[in-house]
């Protein structure tokens, strides 16, 4: 399946900005309608490129014979013209085979003597012509044999063929009478020849070469390609011979590599079990994993008025009223001594009709949560509605939460997640845990809390009263009651009786206790234990008395003396008593916890109302975040895991995976035999041929045309030079850095970003089914998005921003991406530099035929939009005291283009008048 077909997304295709090239010269197949295709590219290989179809074309559109759906040529283009006749220069033999020229061999379609286009010609020009192009502009680059102009007249004429268009022509070679022809097709405005005449651009017959590329790389650049023509127009002929310095500025292959391994490390991560949701989950799904009650359902009577619920719940909160009125009656002097009132309380008997109702209330909640949802979680369905109402529990229409708020909650909550550069694998962890979290376990699970809440035990603890301990221990009895006895015994005489009937009345109001015990009914139905220590007050009583009685003989302290202690003692043992008893009824009403019971009924409502919330009315909500963050999870760890087994291009020699040729001997250095000629200037040439070296003049250093031989320079012919390929032209310099400090954060910001954009189209799946959307095979997006970023890293270190960066303005310069200043770019480009720090794109022998006025030279400056990044003064990252300072003071006078790596100067140097003829189409010339 078409990945793009099963996320209903658009493949990941943007049409190119760039001006189609399109290559005539001899055996060259139909060149690429992007800059970037069949150029050999650092760390990638020649031929067919991520975007290319399946016969190895860009875009799947141009192919050989036989690839389109019309059999290979476009009608317009095929032999047989479908206006009637045959194309001239371009048509069937007798055979039916396709033919190179006119049947005679001996004219070409515009009349003139030589051959007519190839068959690879017009399949380059098919191909540009299906190439498609933004809005109305029409670029093409034709890269063509300078002898070959005028025979290729019909093709020039076929580029216009949808409408207006402009060309530029690169013609490389020269021919033997050193006279440029040209036909009217590549007149201005519309038109313009750049002529390289310099044959050893042209050494490779197979590949543009080294040399070459770097300066189609940047014409088809619709800024510079606008400048270099509407230049062109203000040249003599419209024709001009290239004079160039260009600087590079690119990754070293170890830095490259190195920061591309960083990147997809940082973008997949480690999973990390155990980690929840995280902070920055939106409300919407905030309220779908926790139990709080939204706002707007706090106030909801969830029991139906007398309904069953209703009426066991009202019955459990008069139990607990009644409970706590019998504890507030009977903990005082009333409850000892018995009043009239309080006789009649049960407290037992309350708190058993306590247990009762709390334990009918509690079944009735059980039973309304296996009535809802029961142990799978289920979605409330109108049935369960029903089952929920006649068991009193009535239900809202959910309105906080819902399925449709779902998947945009998840997928703003997912792009903060890649936002935040967050690893894939650690942002589907996150989401897992979300998708636990957010799944609902049933109401019936929530039986285990709801025992926790009200435990059959606390039921039964409620029927069986605990025992009802007063007094402290024996020995504590037994002094309290001993000390007013004592005291009371102190009147002389009248002790011998006072003192033990006090210490008889301490006991008789521990034996009361016993008999008025809180955890006895009346009637003798509840009975619990009690412990009041009367037998100790009992005994220490006694002695005390007697102990006082004997005191009181000795001390003999006056009558009224002794009734002062003894009125004393006795108020003293009652007070004591009452003490005790308020004391032990307090102790046992917390040991009956009844006042666990209000808890038990408001955490079973709260429990209930979570329930009713979370498990009934947001139940859809709940399976759908659950399902959708299941599958969003398990998409991204896919695309992980695609990262991980993307196997990028691997960088060959030099930055580049083309063949290398030998590099060329080294020169002599200036002034020793054999030595180079003095660098080439406006004050250095002449129009006559001795001046100019135009049949002994040697190559200047700085541009090793050929092998220093051995013969006398005044021998030597031009055809005893052998051109030599060199690793670099001699008008490119290249900057290389191992990567600046911002490198492998934007490489990460990128994928990461076009993660994103690969999960757009998928947010509709999610939203219709959730767990087939898990299933959606990403892995040929991903590997676009991959290749789309490592192109860049490949094509420009990263400096031009990617499709899916959202502010290409935040985008670091290319200093802190390379890791190499600016300095260079800004001295090539500075306005003081004059026309002697180009290299002219041609021979020694050649330049007698440009103009010797430098006034005439136009003269167009290139830079990256990358080096403008930081000249601002609000950039915090801006260097204002270097080079981008230098470059902002004559920003207005460059061409600033969007992406590439090449900044520099390129002269249009005019020709002499008599070096270009336009060819008319009848074969005169002009």
């Amino acid at each position: 399946m078409n990945p793009s077909e099963s996320t209903g997304a658009t493949p990941y295709y943007r049409p190119p900005t760039h001006a189609v090239c399109v290559d005539l010269r001899p055996f060259r197949h139909h060149a690429p309608a992007d800059p970037d295709a069949g150029f050999p590219q650092p760390g990638r290989p020649a031929g067919p490129g991520p975007d290319d179809g399946p016969s190895g074309d860009l875009h799947g559109g141009a192919g050989l014979p036989g690839d389109g759906p019309s059999g290979g040529l476009r009608d317009d283009l095929r032999g047989d013209d479908p206006r009637g006749g045959v194309l001239p220069g371009y048509g069937r033999s007798g055979d039916g085979q396709f033919r190179d020229g006119p049947p005679d061999g001996s004219l070409s379609g515009s009349g003139l003597p030589g051959r007519g286009p190839s068959l690879a010609a017009v399949e380059a020009v098919r191909a540009a012509l299906d190439a498609p192009q933004r809005g109305d502009e029409r670029r093409f680059l034709v890269v063509d044999d300078a002898t070959r102009l005028v025979a290729h007249q019909l093709l020039y004429e076929q580029l216009h063929a949808y409408g207006p268009a402009q060309v530029v022509c690169l013609a490389v070679g020269s021919p033997e009478d050193r006279v440029l022809r040209r036909p009217l097709t590549l007149r201005p405005p519309a038109a313009g020849v750049l002529w390289l005449p310099d044959p050893r651009i042209d050494a490779d017959a197979d590949a543009y070469g080294d040399a070459l590329r770097p300066l189609v790389e940047l014409l088809t650049a619709p800024e510079v390609f606008d400048a270099v023509l509407g230049a062109l127009g203000n040249v003599v002929h419209g024709v001009a011979v290239p004079a160039v310095r260009v600087v590079e500025h690119d990754l070293t292959d170890e830095g490259r590599t190195r920061a591309w391994k960083q990147a997809v490390d940082s973008l997949t991560g480690q999973d990390v079990p155990g980690t929840g949701p995280g902070d920055g989950v939106p409300a919407e799904l905030a309220v779908l994993l926790d139990d709080s009650v939204p706002s707007g359902l706090e106030s909801h009577p969830w029991l139906v008025p007398n309904g069953p619920a209703d009426l066991r719940h009202r019955a459990c909160d008069d139990a607990l009223a009644e409970v706590c009125d019998a504890h507030r009656r009977i903990r005082g002097a009333a409850g000892l001594f018995g009043t009239a009132g309080t006789r009649r309380l049960d407290l037992p008997s309350r708190l058993w009709d306590l247990g009762q109702a709390l334990g009918r209330y509690r079944d009735t909640v059980a039973a309304a949560f296996d009535d809802g949802g029961g142990g799978g979680g289920g979605r409330l369905t109108p049935d369960r509605r029903a089952r929920l109402l006649e068991r009193g529990i009535q239900l809202p229409e959910p309105s906080e939460a819902s399925r449709t708020r779902v998947v945009p909650a998840l997928r703003d909550f997912t792009q903060g997640l890649l936002a935040r550069r967050l690893p894939l694998r650690s942002a589907a962890s996150r989401l897992a845990a979300l998708s636990g979290r957010s799944a609902p376990a049933g109401s019936a699970v929530r039986l285990a809390r709801l025992d926790e809440l009200c435990p059959p035990a606390y039921l039964r603890h409620l029927e069986r009263p605990p025992a009802f301990v007063a007094g402290g221990t024996p020995a504590v009895g037994a002094v309290l009651a001993a000390a007013p006895a004592f005291v009371a015994g102190l009147w002389p005489g009248s002790g011998w009786a006072l003192g033990p009937a006090t210490g008889l009345l301490a006991g008789g109001l521990a034996l009361l206790m016993r008999r008025h015990r809180p955890n006895r009914s009346p009637d003798g139905r509840l009975d619990g234990d009690a412990v009041t220590g009367a037998g100790p007050r009992f005994a220490g009583g006694l002695v005390g008395g007697l102990l006082g009685a004997s005191a009181g003989l000795a001390l003999g302290l006056p009558g009224w003396a002794g009734l002062c202690l003894a009125l004393l003692a006795v108020a003293a043992v009652v007070l004591v008593a009452v003490r005790d008893w308020t004391l032990a009824v307090d102790d046992w009403w917390r040991r009956t916890d009844a006042e666990y019971a209000g808890r038990v009924v408001t955490g079973t409502d709260r429990l209930l109302a979570e329930t009713a919330v979370h498990d009934w009315l947001f139940a859809d909500a709940r399976h759908h975040c659950s399902d959708a963050a299941g599958a969003v999870a398990v998409l991204l760890r896919g695309m992980a895991a695609t990262a991980e087994a993307y196997e990028a291009y691997a960088p060959g020699p030099d930055g580049a995976s083309r063949p290398q040729e030998p590099a060329a001997p080294p020169l002599p250095p200036p002034g020793e035999d054999g030595g180079a000629a003095e660098p080439w200037g406006w004050d250095t040439w002449s129009d006559s041929s001795a001046g100019d070296g135009w049949y002994d003049a040697v190559p200047a250093g700085a541009t090793p045309y050929a092998e220093p031989v051995a013969a006398p320079l005044e021998s030597l012919a031009v055809e005893e030079w052998r051109p030599v390929v060199s690793d670099d032209p001699p008008w490119l310099e290249r900057e290389r850095g191992d990567g600046g400090p911002d490198l492998v954060d934007t490489l990460v910001a990128d994928l990461l970003a076009g993660t994103g954009r690969i999960l757009t189209p998928c947010w509709a799946r999610v939203e219709r089914d959730p767990v087939r959307a898990g299933r959606i095979p990403l892995d040929g997006p991903m590997h676009d998005v991959l290749d789309e970023v490592h192109g860049r890293l490949l094509r420009d270190a990263a400096t031009s921003p990617s499709p899916y960066d959202r502010h290409p303005e935040q985008r670091p310069d290319a200093a802190r991406l390379t890791g190499v200043a600016p300095d260079r770019i800004a001295e090539v480009l500075a306005p003081e530099n004059g026309a002697d720090r180009t290299v002219p794109l041609c021979g020694p022998q050649h330049r007698r035929l440009l103009s010797h006025d430098p006034v005439a030279v136009r003269r167009v400056r290139f830079v990256p939009e990358a080096f403008r990044r930081g000249t601002g003064a609000d950039d915090p990252r801006g260097d204002h005291h270097g080079a981008h300072r230098t470059l902002a003071e004559y920003a207005d006078e460059v061409v600033w283009t969007p992406a590439g790596r090449h900044a520099g100067v390129l002269d249009l140097v005019p020709l002499r008048t008599d070096a270009v003829r336009t060819v008319r189409e009848e074969g005169g010339a002009a």
